[in-house]
């Protein structure tokens, strides 16, 4: 609606996981160089955590992008909130698995485990590797899911790992597999994502500005503090106040988003959450 009055070629602060409006903070690029670590040398589970709205999914969806898709088999799981025997059957389709019975009295976990071991191997002959990435794993309850996701790093030759297992989630998921010492034990590599201070939040406003085909941020330097005092520096708030600045400047047919701009879209949203 507004693009074309910002000199835009598409909305810049959308909360969706484009890898292309990654900005890449110190913490961001930190993660995402260990988790691809995690991946290269096969060090079986790996662990990325963080605040909500941080950026943990589109850091997720960027990695699947560095990721070759001739080299790299992945099983991406978004909502893991399942029985284990759901989890795995979910996991085994998105690897490829067919055939398999769908009705939950048809179902049998010896099955698709089968199935499941037939793909790692054929993977690993055909010289691909597997991944499998749950995210928001912080809603899981049922320690079972837990257990059957460390079980699936008992697939592994003498030497190496036939998959790696990367669990994405929410702080409480640090203490959820802190709790679970055996699983614990098998994540090798763990990072965490935290909110962006003043400096990363002025920035990342203006790099999502540019990819979006923008020139230069119209965003006032006062305005960015009074951004970055109303988000807290969750990028997730960042966008949804933005966008509706975006409007708001649109709207008054003015070039600048100021403080009074910023002033009235705080006010229209109240008090975050």
């Amino acid at each position: 609606m507004y693009e074309a009055y910002w000199g835009l070629k598409e909305k810049p602060f959308q909360n969706t996981p484009d890898p292309r409006f990654l900005y890449h903070s110190q913490q961001h690029e930190e993660a995402l160089s260990r988790l691809i670590y995690a991946i290269q040398e096969r060090v079986g589970g790996a662990l990325l955590t963080g605040v909500f709205g941080c950026g943990k999914t589109l850091l997720g969806y960027t990695l699947m992008k560095e990721l070759s898709q001739e080299k790299y088999k992945v099983a991406f799981l978004t909502n893991p909130q399942m029985s284990y025997l759901e989890l795995l059957l979910l996991i085994t389709q998105e690897l490829g698995g067919g055939g398999l019975p769908t009705k939950k009295t048809e179902v049998l976990t010896n099955v698709i485990y089968l199935t499941l071991k037939d793909i790692l191997n054929k993977n690993f002959k055909e010289g691909k590797e597997t991944v499998i990435v749950v995210d928001e794993a912080h809603i899981i309850q049922d320690a079972e899911v837990f257990e059957g996701l460390r079980l699936l790093l008992n697939f592994q030759l003498e030497d190496r790992f036939l998959l790696t297992l990367v669990l994405m989630g929410q702080p409480e998921l640090r203490t959820k597999v802190d709790e679970l010492r055996q699983l614990e034990q098998r994540i090798s590599t763990k990072c965490h994502l935290d909110n962006l201070d003043e400096k990363e939040t002025a920035e990342y406003v203006s790099h999502r500005y540019k990819v979006a085909g923008g020139v230069e941020s119209p965003f006032s330097a006062s305005a960015l503090k009074l951004i970055y005092d109303y988000s807290g520096g969750i990028p997730r708030r960042v966008n949804r106040l933005c966008d509706l600045c975006l409007l708001n400047g649109f709207g008054r047919k003015t070039k600048t988003i100021d403080k009074e701009i910023i002033q009235e879209e705080v006010a229209s949203l109240g008090t975050p959450k």
